[in-house]
Order: structure tokens, then C-alpha cells, then sequence
């Protein structure tokens, strides 16, 4: 982690920092609490990198911000070549899932006429582009799912059988979706239980967002594969927007994407999830 120097500090537009304690932050960011004389702030760091680091995370935090309580944006920019951001320090608590539920709603009924979104995140290992695309097929296999195939093609991750299997699996998401209505909805993109929280009155937060438009079913897939979303959360969820049937047939072809990106993070660790959602096809 780099030592942030009493000259990198006072560049901040920030009122006089008093104190500043390094904190978990990812694999990506470099993370800190700041003490101001106004109070605490959260700044993350990339090192060497512009300003234009964080433009996607900016602009999805603005967007969840449409229905979701979120951090604030302070500031954003770069000092010295390094990009930095500011957000509010949340101080946390507890809070109800059936309320995270109808959070994770709240944002899945904001729409756009298109799927895709404004900005790329190219940042990480995995960089993803939103180019707007008029249908959802096209979009989750050509700039999602394609790309991580490919990639793990290109480390040796994958085998000619997962090749096979993958083929049937990308026809059946074809057949699945032909005449399906699927409403471009906000996702957040990473929904995973590290990034969440409840502030200390209980209200629940979305943070570390790489948000798009697109099936909303994509999002909830990502809460199924890790844990930390109770059968409360899934009740709010589907009181405040029930999900169409057929959800539970199609959810492994969501988990696909996430499992892929591990395998290729991570490497064979994830190989037989892999396999065990290829082999439903």
C-alpha cells in the first residue's frame, strides 16, 4: 500500500485531516478512513492511474442513488498520477433483509429503453464493456459470457468438453430468451454480500456498484451463489416486484457468468461449479 504524504493529503478538497487509518478496501482500490476536522470520510486510491479510474463507479453510485440509499460522492480526481475518490464514511448497524429486498426492487423498477449503460468498467482483470444493445441475448453472450470464454481460452481454463457443454448452454439461453419480455432494468452488477450494508438506523446501503441495465434475474443470480441473503430478503424482493415463472430454470445461466469470472480470477477452484452449471445446460 503507498504512503500517502502530508503534501498528497492537503491536495484533497477536504477540510483539515486530523487522522488516517488504512482499511479493507478489495483487490482493486487502496482504502482509508479519513478523520477531518468535519468529521470521517472514506477515500479510496489507484496509484498510477487517472482520474477517468473511477468514472464508472461515480456514475452508478448516481445512478442507484435514484432508488437505493448509497454513499455520497465528495470528490473525485487525480493528484500526483494517482486517481482518488471520496465518498461519505458510513457509520454501520443493523438492519432487516426484507427491507434489502425491496431496496434491491426499488432499483430493478428504474428502466432505460435499451440494455447496456453509459460507461464501460474497464478497471480489474476482467474489464467489461456496455456497449447499448436493443436486445438482452445479445448482450449477456457478446459482452458477458463471450468474453470470459475466450479469456479462459487464452489461460488454458478450458477444455474442449466445457467448450461442448458451453455451445449447448449459449443455444438454450438463445431458445429461453426468444419472445421473453425482459425489461431493461438498473442492476448493480455485483450484488454479493460484501457489498451491502445496513447504516446505524437500519437503512440498507448498495456500495462498490458496476452497474448496467439488463434482466433483472442476472442481479438476484449473484445473491444465490455466495450466501449472506436470507429467505426474508427474496420474500421483500418478490411482495415489492414478484419475478416471472420460469426464474428458477434460468438462474444457472445468470450463475454461469459469475462462476466464469472466478474461474478465470482464481483458476481451477471453481472449475467443478463451472462444470456442475455447463452440465445442466
Amino acid at each position: 500500500m503507498m504512503m500517502l504524504t502530508s503534501d498528497w493529503l492537503q491536495q484533497l478538497p477536504l477540510p483539515k485531516i486530523t487522522a488516517i487509518t488504512p482499511v479493507a478496501g478489495g483487490d482493486i482500490n487502496q482504502a482509508y478512513q479519513l478523520i477531518t476536522v468535519e468529521g470521517p470520510v472514506f477515500l479510496l486510491v489507484q496509484p498510477h492511474t487517472s482520474a477517468q479510474f473511477y468514472h464508472h463507479e461515480v456514475a452508478g453510485l448516481q445512478a442507484l442513488g435514484q432508488a437505493v440509499n448509497v454513499p455520497d460522492v465528495l470528490a473525485t480526481g487525480e493528484i500526483e498520477g494517482d486517481a482518488y475518490l471520496v465518498l461519505e464514511f458510513l457509520e454501520t448497524g443493523h438492519g432487516s433483509q426484507y427491507d434489502l429486498g425491496q431496496a434491491v426492487a426499488r432499483v430493478h423498477r428504474v428502466t432505460a429503453p435499451r440494455f447496456g449503460f453509459d460507461t464501460d468498467n474497464l478497471v480489474g482483470k476482467l474489464p467489461k464493456h456496455n456497449q447499448w444493445q436493443s436486445d438482452w441475448t445479445t448482450f449477456y453472450l457478446q459482452q458477458r459470457l463471450d468474453p470470459l470464454v475466450r479469456r479462459a481460452q487464452e489461460q488454458h481454463l478450458w477444455t474442449p468438453q466445457r467448450q461442448a457443454a458451453y455451445d449447448q448452454v449459449r443455444q438454450r439461453i438463445i431458445t429461453e430468451n426468444h419472445g421473453r419480455f425482459i425489461q431493461p432494468a438498473l442492476l448493480h452488477g455485483d450484488l454479493w454480500s460484501g457489498n451491502y450494508l445496513f447504516t446505524q438506523d437500519g437503512t440498507p446501503t448498495l456500495i462498490d456498484p458496476d452497474v448496467l441495465y439488463g434482466d433483472r434475474e442476472f442481479d438476484l443470480a449473484m445473491t444465490t451463489i455466495f450466501g449472506g441473503f436470507t429467505s426474508d430478503f427474496y420474500r421483500g424482493y418478490q411482495d415489492s416486484y414478484p419475478l416471472t415463472p420460469g426464474y428458477a430454470d434460468r438462474l444457472p445461466h445468470y450463475q454461469l457468468y459469475y462462476l466464469l469470472a472466478h474461474l478465470n480470477l482464481f483458476g481451477e477452484t471453481y472449475g467443478d461449479a463451472v462444470d456442475n452449471v455447463l452440465a445442466r445446460g
